[in-house]
């Protein structure tokens, strides 16, 4: 069975709990009196290089100040029977810790592996302390055994040496002296020119980012003019290479439909166009031819186009008769025969650009053949009237697309005599 122990001190350095032996209990007044005399006969004796080998050193621990609640936390507990007796003893082993923490640079009580610790310390700082000790007496020894008479006449010629060695040292720092004066006169000269030097600089930069600026911002706007004229360089090649027959008419299909600027040409049941619709594709077929024979120096015979938007008609020279290029619907048994009149003639008129074109260029030719008011499919041998009535409106709508094709194949001949483009006459209207 364990023995109870009684816990009353802790380690100094390390805080773990004591059980001391009983013999510290007891000590005599004699005893206690030569422990409170000093440890070492120097006071001045530092042991900071053993107070810092000592790991989580922690400051003094006393017990005759603890109230049962101080910072290490331990309390005396005890029975009722043994407290005058313990109280004793404890007072009795505090008051030995305290002169031994008193009267040396170790705190106590210590455990055993601490004691060990600071035992190989005082150690180590003794044999240091004999080895200087040791240097200490062999030099003082060798110090006895030297003869100290001093040799007057040798000194004195020493003394004399060094009063000379003065002497030079003296004027040499005069002459020191005298050239340090003219080495700062030199630098002060020498300072003065530096400001000067940069003042200059500085006007100097100031005035070269100021033409820096200024070569900038001419290149900049070299740059803007150069690209100003590239660009104004290729509008005018683009200008140059544009047709303005190409951007003004163009001709196309929709379907069924031939189309002129994407106004449609003719009527089917399934689709019925819009007369105003008509009426302006008339107007602008009319525009084109009008504009086609005035680039070949052709004037019409018997006949005058009279471009007119959605109103445009044909004049009949000699006549005073006009012909409209518009329709306003009704029944095509009852139709007006002014308008189907008026789309013979405009047959006329593109046969005769195409018998000027002809005689300019033997190879030209128009892919639908025309001839008093019909136009025929070469590939089929079916002729189509570009009257409208007694005529169905299918027919009619192709007569009209295949109409297009043609103004279509004389806008590309004339393109390419003026713009010397090559133009694909092939584009024609399917």
């Amino acid at each position: 069975m364990d023995t109870k122990s009684s816990v009353s001190f802790v380690c100094q350095r390390c805080l773990q709990p004591l059980v001391l032996d009983d013999t510290f209990g007891n000590i005599s007044v004699h005893a206690l009196a030569e422990l409170a005399l000093p440890i070492y006969a120097n006071n001045d004796i530092e042991l900071d290089s053993q107070a810092t080998s000592l790991d989580n050193f922690v400051p003094p621990f006393r017990l005759t100040d603890s109230s049962g609640q101080g910072p290490n936390g331990f309390m005396l507990i005890s029975d009722g029977k043994e407290t005058q007796t313990l109280s004793a003893m404890l007072k009795t082993r505090a008051d030995l810790f305290d002169s031994l923490s008193s009267n040396s640079e170790i705190d106590h009580p210590l455990c055993d592996e601490c004691t060990d610790t600071l035992h190989e310390l005082m150690d180590h700082q003794l044999k240091i302390a004999d080895n200087e000790w040791k240097d200490y007496n062999n030099y003082l020894q060798k110090l006895k055994g030297t003869d100290d008479s001093p040799n007057i006449e040798l000194l004195e010629k020493e003394l004399k040496d060094l009063d000379d060695e003065e002497r030079r040292l003296i004027e040499e720092l005069k002459k020191l002296n005298r050239e340090e004066e003219a080495v700062q006169s030199s630098i002060l000269a020498a300072e003065k020119e530096r400001d000067r030097l940069d003042a200059e600089r500085e006007k100097f930069r100031r005035e070269y980012t100021k033409h820096k600026r200024n070569l900038m911002l001419a290149e900049d706007e070299y740059r803007s003019l150069d690209c100003q004229l590239a660009y104004v360089n290729s509008q005018l090649d683009k200008l140059r290479k544009t047709n303005i027959f190409n951007v003004t008419f163009h001709i196309w299909h929709a379907g069924h439909f031939g189309t002129i600027n994407n106004f449609r040409l003719g009527r089917l049941p399934s689709s019925p166009v819009d007369w105003s619709e008509i009426n302006a594709a008339w107007g602008q077929t009319a525009l084109l031819l009008s504009a086609l024979a005035r680039k070949v120096d052709l004037t019409f015979k018997k006949y005058r186009l009279v471009p007119f938007g959605n109103h445009s008609y044909i004049e009949v020279i000699g006549e005073g008769k006009e012909l409209p290029l518009y329709g306003t619907g009704g029944f095509k048994f009852f139709w007006d025969t002014k308008f189907d009149a008026a789309m013979v003639a405009f047959l006329d008129c593109l046969t005769q650009f195409k018998e000027q074109v002809e005689t300019v260029d033997k190879e030209f030719y128009l892919p639908y053949q025309m001839d008093k008011g019909k136009i025929e499919d070469s590939t089929t041998g079916n002729s189509y009237s570009i009257k409208i009535q007694f005529n169905s409106e299918e027919q009619w709508t192709k007569a009209l697309k295949f109409l297009l094709t043609n103004l279509k194949w004389g806008l590309a001949w004339v393109s390419s005599q003026f713009s010397k483009e090559k133009i694909n006459l092939s584009a024609g209207i399917q």
